[in-house]
């Protein structure tokens, strides 16, 4: 499952849930892009943060464009918590999406980051084609509160993952993100969210994503989408619901 795990870690240091949760109160813009207002300078996001606590989050996550990546990574991802997130304060999160690195296709991946460790990555699918849908989820656990897990294309792509004092937390987030790797350079993407929805219950009893909390940085953009045809909630007989969808992309 980890072929390109060690390009991760060393090269990419996806460890960026913990970065978007707190913007600091002043950021030192480098270039045209990667200003750095949501997260430590390099880093730069467009996406939302559900205005809800939830028990998880999905979505169809597709690659419009080829990634253009000189240095660090892009990526689009899903997940719940972040720096100092957990109980105690510790840095605790979860997260899965779609990441490319300079060179490489893009794949799909989980990051972990548990209490007291350091974060966990895993390539779950490789070389994922320009206009691939993958549907990403990160649920917690029906019957087991704290324990979560990512789903891959409808069908569980990790075991259970245990995050000490983390259920009824949370507010999901979605967001597309690109760090220059320490250099004045600025990464190119293009992803479409689709069919963003969160988690009523633990094990799902999905409902509508609404914004909260919105991530743009210099040099990228958020174009909300018509969200298409009503979903029926579960469990079936529930209240029909219009899932959120936006692009997120450079400029």
């Amino acid at each position: 499952m980890g072929v390109k795990l060690a390009a991760f870690v060393a090269a990419a240091a996806l460890a960026v849930l913990g970065t978007v949760l707190t913007p600091p109160a002043s950021a030192s813009p480098q270039a045209g892009c990667s200003s750095g207002a949501n997260g430590s300078s390099g880093y730069a996001y467009a996406g939302h943060q559900a205005n809800a606590v939830a028990h998880g989050i999905r979505a169809t996550i597709t690659a419009l464009t080829l990634p253009t990546v000189t240095a660090g990574h892009v990526a689009a991802w899903i997940g719940v918590g972040g720096k100092h997130a957990g109980r105690n304060g510790a840095d605790e999160c979860l997260q899965t999406g779609i990441a490319a690195l300079p060179a490489g296709a893009p794949l799909v991946y989980a990051e972990v980051q548990r209490a007291g460790s350091s974060p966990t990555f895993l390539s779950l699918r490789e070389k994922v084609d320009v206009d691939q849908p993958h549907r990403l989820a990160v649920l917690e656990m029906q019957g087991r509160p704290n324990y979560w897990r990512v789903w891959v294309d409808g069908a569980p792509a990790t075991g259970p993952v245990h995050l000490a004092g983390s259920t009824g937390r949370w507010k999901p987030m979605a967001t597309a993100e690109s760090w220059n790797g320490g250099r004045p350079v600025c990464n190119a993407f293009s992803f479409r969210f689709e069919q963003v929805g969160v988690a009523a219950a633990l094990g799902g009893s999905w409902s509508a994503f609404r914004p909260g909390y919105h991530f743009l940085d210099r040099g990228y953009r958020v174009r909300p989408l018509h969200s298409g045809p009503a979903f029926k909630r579960t469990p079936a007989g529930g209240a029909a619901f219009r899932p959120y969808a936006f692009d997120a992309e450079s400029v």
